[in-house]
């Protein structure tokens, strides 16, 4: 007989010794899996003749739309993976199913606008409505002020200078030979000193062996 879930959006995990399903929130998707019912069939000699071991179940039978449709093929592939089954057996998965839909209806609401079961993070209790057709107001007011947060600290540093210093390339050329010195203290090329002499005049640093300065023409000494 095919099984009649109040929600198409659940896991069959049955195996040959025991009964297990798992329903599913339509919204979020998070799942509750029910009590483990052990089959009192289960140990009875040769009930399974080796069939058993072929029950890896846990197939999810899902369908957002077509209901009737989707539960008449979900119940096809259940009747495929308990082929062989004895009679008792179907009969305990059968009552099983029944009870632990019951247990899991505990953790679903109905939204009588959408018509999809939804757990508990999901429901509007104040609305009697799941949150997407009724966003918690506090909620979506913490969220609307983290937004705008985010918004105006970004606005605020785009206003802000937070380099000061001279966007320049450098480059020391050595007074004897003219080439790039590099970095250190003597010329790469030549071997010549790096080291600079201080006007005494206006203070301007000028490469070794430079007999004026650069900036006001006194002569360096």
């Amino acid at each position: 007989m095919p099984l009649q879930p109040f929600t198409d959006n659940f896991a069959d995990n049955s195996t040959e010794s025991g009964f297990q399903f798992t329903f599913f929130c339509d919204l979020c998707q998070e799942g509750y899996k029910t009590n483990f019912i052990e089959s009192k069939t289960y140990k009875k000699a040769g009930l399974l003749g080796g069939l058993g071991k072929a029950l890896s179940l846990g197939a999810t039978i899902l369908g957002q739309s077509g209901l009737g449709s989707t539960i008449e093929r979900g119940s096809d592939i259940l009747t495929e993976r308990f082929q062989g089954m004895s009679p008792e057996w179907h009969k305990e998965h059968e009552s099983a199913f029944g009870l632990d839909q019951n247990e899991a209806k505990g953790h679903f609401h109905r939204c009588p606008k959408c018509k999809r079961w939804v757990c508990e993070n999901d429901w509007n209790e104040q609305e009697g409505l799941c949150v997407d057709d009724a966003p918690r107001e506090a909620v979506e007011v913490a969220a609307a002020k983290a937004e705008k947060m985010v918004e105006d600290i970004k606005e605020k540093a785009k206003g802000t200078k937070v380099f000061t210093g001279e966007i320049e390339s450098k480059q020391t050329l050595c007074p004897q030979c003219g080439k790039p010195a590099g970095e250190g203290k003597f010329c790469n090329n030549c071997g010549a000193t790096l080291s600079f002499v201080k006007c005494s005049k206006c203070g301007t640093k000028s490469p070794a062996g430079t007999r004026f300065c650069g900036e006001c023409g006194a002569r360096l000494g």
